[in-house]
């Protein structure tokens, strides 16, 4: 496939060599010709000094033939627009742009585009892991707004219904593993100790299922 990477930052470097070393032709771009140093000394790909907004230098990466494009400079109007260049005139089938500053993620968002907002992303999956390290997030959707965790069932909860613990909103059980077997579970399932409980659920769900457990262990 035929990628485009707009940015030779860390982000930017990382992403080419993986989808080069995956077999796919990557051009990248980057203003500054010195960003180039940090991609690794193998990469074959083609590099491009220039302003992405200029229509030559998007031309010269082959945008008209880009299957995926993505902005990851740390300027988040120039992510978004060039994003919705790609999108909306060159067609291009896939675009994802960066949200390098959270205060900014509305302006993705109002441009409709697949958004990476690392930052906010970040923050949250590292205050879960300090706080809240007994669920493992196994799958994040989007920027974290829904995602899978892991659940460990305590023995104060052997032989209740799942829905004790599930609120009625913001999150729905996608599997439950017991003795190595996973099966699917609804909210009669009946509940083992050292059963591991997938969950899909919102931050705001899973802080429920935390304080179900959590009032089950103290109870």
């Amino acid at each position: 496939m035929n990628m485009i990477i707009i940015g030779c930052g860390r982000v930017g470097s990382e992403l080419a060599y993986r989808l080069f070393q995956k077999g796919h032709r990557v051009s990248i771009i980057d203003i500054n010709q010195s960003a180039f140093s940090s991609l690794p000394p193998d990469f074959l790909g083609r590099t491009i000094e220039g302003e992405a907004l200029n229509q030559d230098i998007l031309h010269r990466a082959g945008i008209e033939e880009a299957d995926g494009l993505a902005c990851v400079t740390g300027s988040d109007p120039l992510n978004a627009v060039i994003a919705h260049i790609a999108r909306v005139i060159y067609r291009v089938p896939s675009v994802v742009s960066r949200n390098y500053d959270p205060a900014f993620r509305e302006m993705h968002e109002a441009f409709g585009l697949q958004t990476v907002s690392s930052s906010s992303w970040g923050a949250q999956r590292i205050e879960e892991l300090m706080i809240h390290a007994e669920m493992r997030t196994v799958y994040s959707a989007g920027n974290g707004e829904v995602e899978i965790y892991e659940v460990g069932i305590p023995a104060k909860l052997n032989g209740k219904p799942l829905q004790e613990i599930l609120p009625a909103a913001n999150c729905c059980p996608v599997s439950l593993t017991r003795a190595g077997k996973a099966m699917l579970a609804d909210p009669g399932t009946l509940l083992q100790e050292r059963d591991l409980l997938l969950v899909s659920a919102t931050f705001e769900g899973i802080e429920e299922v935390r304080r179900q457990i959590n009032a089950a262990r103290e109870g």
